[in-house]
């Protein structure tokens, strides 16, 4: 009996020792909960921007208005998210909500990826190509394009609808890796890998190259403003994806592979610890993205100020329809003071 108890024990104590609750439960709560104030504040910022100067509409404005869309999608989930790392593993609203913040999870982040690769290959166009650009870019056709992404992000990212809550001892549990069927995720993570992150990194990178080169033999005067642009664009979405993606994709692979095989507790340990980091940047695309709006966007000053011009003549259309309607209620007060000096007489 005491030798049995002894084992179970020290099985605890190796369970406990090589648990990393405690430091995701932190982390998670506390970048989630920046990302929800921050994210929450830039994309409705720019959203509202972006809609209120609608009608000056370009193909990179319709990118720039999904990009928001999905992140604002993505931002609505995680006070979820952020209450369940909060009460330490512990999830509260129901196998549905479980399925949907982590299927929403995967619908952003290949949104985000398959929409900054169509806005640099406009930019690509309008840069290196800019006569072609005036036939292949049209606001119809980035409708469409942001069209296919979304039915194509959604049907593709189904299959993470499967991932739903579990029960533990006496806990409800979500966003866990199922115990088993680890090949098939692997397969699933493989075709995400190439489909959703390889091959559109790579279009990126011909675009960037190709842009770079352009205006490295374009030093025209009347280019300055494009080519400010189209850097600023590079540095942003050269940013999030080293800080947000690539981490995300690397280590989520190793971690599959990692799975299948047995090992010691410390190399567990630094395992789990680098995944629940590099999820949490990939989370934080969110905060990133309205950055290329008021950075790379479309003339963002000058829309402001248009927002600004136009909020400015209500306020003095409507001072001046006061100061009308009290000349006109005046001259009627008037004219019955009249009526009555008349009468009296």
């Amino acid at each position: 009996m005491s030798n049995s108890t002894d084992i179970s024990s020290s099985v605890d104590d190796y369970n406990s020792s090589c648990n990393i609750d405690d430091f995701r439960n932190k982390v998670y709560s506390t970048t989630y909960s920046m990302f929800t104030l921050f994210g929450l504040f830039g994309n409705s910022f720019a959203l509202f921007i972006l809609l209120k100067t609608y009608s000056q509409r370009t193909a990179f404005h319709i990118y720039m208005i999904n990009l928001a869309v999905s992140d604002l999608l993505f931002i609505c989930t995680l006070p979820f998210r952020i209450a369940y790392y909060v009460s330490r593993g512990k999830w509260y609203f129901g196998d549905f909500l479980c399925r949907i913040s982590s299927y929403i999870f995967y619908v952003n982040l290949y949104c985000s990826i398959f929409i900054l690769t169509a806005m640099s290959i406009t930019r690509f166009l309008a840069i290196v190509f800019p006569v072609k650009n005036l036939k292949l870019v049209s606001i119809k056709r980035s409708k469409w394009a942001c069209a296919g992404i979304w039915v194509f992000v959604t049907v593709t990212s189904s299959p993470f609808l499967k991932t739903g809550s579990k029960t533990d001892g006496n806990r409800t549990k979500c966003f866990e890796l199922p115990d088993k069927h680890i090949d098939i995720v692997l397969i699933l993570n493989y075709i995400s890998l190439v489909i959703g992150f390889i091959i559109p990194f790579t279009i990126i990178l011909v675009c960037y190259t190709m842009i770079i080169r352009t205006l490295m033999k374009n030093s025209m005067k009347k280019q300055q403003e494009s080519r400010k642009k189209a850097i600023r664009m590079i540095i942003i979405v050269m940013a999030v994806f080293f800080l947000s993606f690539i981490p995300y994709h690397i280590m989520r692979t190793i971690h599959l592979h990692f799975l299948k095989t047995n090992n010691d507790c410390k190399e567990n340990l630094a395992m789990q610890k680098t995944v629940v980091i590099t999820l949490a940047l990939a989370a934080s695309n969110c905060c990133f993205d309205p950055l290329l709006y008021f950075f790379s966007g479309e003339n963002f000053r000058r829309r402001l100020s248009t927002i600004r011009k136009q909020s400015v003549t209500s306020i003095a259309h409507g001072s001046k329809r006061k100061k009308s309607g009290s000349l006109q209620e005046q001259s009627k007060i008037f004219q019955e003071q009249e009526k009555k000096d008349s009468n009296e007489s």
